[in-house]
């Protein structure tokens, strides 16, 4: 407790690098310049003209051959004992991908779900899946079966491959697997004992066949993902996103880290040999996917997998493998920063930290400077929207402005908009809008939801952020009913909407409360009926029986009263959170 304390009292100054050499905007002329690798042009994307990179790979399959061919025997996927090389995991790619073809019938566009936690597998069903053009749709192995079948049901996925736990949590809603092929993997790994449902084909089997070539032609922007993220909306949305979003993604993280190299004028900044990544989180969100597993894949390198996170474990598997890079919440961070043995550990091979995916306190920027001196940090902003990456902040700029998340890459257009549509000044706030390549197609089968986030290609964030003189981006807020809790988005309203449901709650109210280290947690205002025995302990379980475990309110308090309503009957949340907010003991 007093290492998290301290995290509150004064800071002591610390000496600043020298001021870089080279401002973004010349940078960016120079690497971004005719004939560069990193030069630019502009497409038309869904009727709009669009800046993109002119060599970015056209889709994920030629990400996975050339990365294939940079790896060869070396490591891609390390769980445990288990190990798999680049040309094997290439070789299963593309026998599972023949099998989806050949004897599934998966043709272009078709959805396959993936319900899996971080196992090689998941790696191996989603470059089979972008392989031949369909839709892989990420679903959130935390969830509960409803969870689970909901976005299977949204999604219309023909085909499902998932791990015995999460076919155990499907198999327990009517109906959710009917008319699904179901292909099924370490069936024996989980909690419980029912029954599996009959006819799940074995992945193994499916991914051992023989198989002539694969031969789809998949355009840079067919889709190629669906990620399932809440927000403002009472049930998850599904971000339809293509190829060319998650190459540019890609293409975004190449040219920060030689924006970082010039920005420094040092050569620190480059990786020294294979990046040895861990992948801290899940495989299902954006950021596990396009700038971790993607990114690994593409460059050759490999990727450490932790079955669950704990910081000792995750410490033992740094030292073991020579892990070079570590990107996670900053919940993760301070665990790693707080463990016990981490000044004991030979931690000499790390050359990077990464943050993202909830708010990044100067403080810890701090603490890994102090620990980590020769370590590159970084962190950044970016949406599932957005494919990940949109702005990044490395080296002496996250030193020198910690809680800055840094300045667009040049293919991403981000504007910062007033209440009246027009830019805001530097240093003015304002809505953060995004448009360039790694902008998503739209929310999937939510026709209600696309017309104003996506107006002429700009993505409304409904996050409030300002510019500095220098372009750098700040957050200042989120204007949308949401909590990121250790980076898991979750939907205040579906919350509200499970304390409805039991019948002595008469109006409910959840909002976010800040937490020390995992940014925010979940807390709820409810009003109960007069003379109710009812508890906060027995709400948090009801909640508990509808909805995930991260899910249920850390704090509830109840009111005897009614809820404080505007004129025109829309509960008061601001007025409510400012009131129970302090109540929490984080805030």
């Amino acid at each position: 407790m007093d290492k998290l304390s301290d995290e509150h009292s004064e800071p002591p100054v610390q000496p600043e690098r020298s001021p870089p050499l080279l401002s973004n905007q010349e940078i960016h002329e120079a690497l971004c310049a005719p004939g560069q690798f990193f030069e630019w042009e502009t497409v038309e994307i869904r009727g709009v003209p669009t800046r993109t990179w002119k060599n970015a790979p056209r889709n994920l399959g030629a990400v996975l051959a050339q990365g294939a061919a940079a790896g060869g025997s070396r490591d891609f996927i390390v769980l445990g004992e288990e190990r798999i090389s680049h040309v094997r995991h290439l070789q299963l790619v593309e026998a599972l991908a023949a099998s989806l073809v050949d004897e599934l019938g998966v043709r272009k566009g078709d959805r396959v779900a993936i319900a899996m936690r971080n196992i090689p597998e998941w790696s191996i069903a989603f470059f089979a899946a972008t392989r031949i053009g369909a839709v892989a749709v990420a679903l959130n192995s935390f969830g509960n079966g409803a969870e689970l079948a909901y976005t299977l049901d949204d999604s219309g996925a023909t085909v499902v491959i998932a791990d015995g736990e999460r076919i155990e949590r499907l198999a327990t809603v009517p109906g959710a697997l009917d008319g699904r092929t179901v292909i099924g993997t370490r069936l024996d790994d989980r909690k419980g004992t029912a029954d599996l449902p009959a006819g799940i084909l074995p992945f193994a089997a499916l991914t051992e066949r023989e198989h002539g070539p694969v031969d789809v032609d998949v355009e840079p922007d067919d889709l190629a993902t669906l990620f399932y993220t809440s927000g403002s909306t009472a049930n998850p949305k599904g971000v339809a996103g293509t190829h060319r979003n998650a190459c540019a993604n890609l293409m975004n993280m190449m040219f920060v880290g030689a924006r970082t190299m010039q920005r420094d004028a040092t050569p620190s900044a480059a990786p020294s040999g294979p990046t040895v990544q861990m992948l801290s989180v899940p495989l299902f969100h954006a950021t596990g996917c396009h700038a971790t597993l993607v990114s690994t894949a593409a460059f050759g390198g490999t990727l450490v997998l932790i079955r669950r996170w704990d910081a000792e474990v995750a410490l033992d598997l740094m030292e073991r493998e020579r892990v070079t890079s570590f990107s996670g919440v900053p919940t993760m961070l301070w665990d790693l920063l707080n463990a016990p043995s981490v000044d004991r550990r030979d931690l000499s091979a790390l050359q990077r930290f990464g943050g993202g995916g909830a708010a990044s306190p100067p403080a810890l920027s701090r603490r890994i400077r102090e620990r980590f001196p020769t370590v590159i940090a970084a962190t950044g902003y970016g949406l599932t929207e957005t494919s990940a990456l949109t702005t990044s902040i490395n080296g002496s700029d996250y030193q020198n402005r910690p809680a800055s998340v840094g300045a667009p890459v040049p293919v991403a257009e981000v504007r910062i908009v007033g209440d009246d549509g027009s830019d805001a000044a530097p240093g003015d706030s304002g809505e953060i809008w995004v448009r360039g390549p790694n902008v998503c197609a739209g929310y999937w089968s939510r026709a209600e939801l696309a017309a104003v986030p996506f107006e002429d290609g700009w993505l409304r964030s409904g996050d409030l952020g300002r510019f500095d003189d220098e372009g750098f981006l700040y957050i200042v807020d989120r204007l949308k009913d949401i909590v990121i809790r250790g980076g898991e988005n979750i939907s205040t309203l579906e919350v509200e909407a499970a304390l409805m449901e039991h019948p002595a709650v008469l109006e409910a109210t959840v909002f976010a409360v800040g937490h020390p280290t995992l940014g925010e947690e979940v807390a709820a205002v409810v009003h109960v009926a007069a003379g109710s025995p009812t508890t906060t302990e027995d709400l948090r379980a009801h909640v508990g029986t509808l909805l995930a475990a991260h899910k249920v309110p850390a704090h509830v308090w109840l009111s005897a009263e009614p809820l404080p309503r505007s004129d025109t009957g829309k509960l008061l949340k601001r007025a409510i959170r400012t009131t129970y907010s302090p109540l929490a003991g984080n805030a």
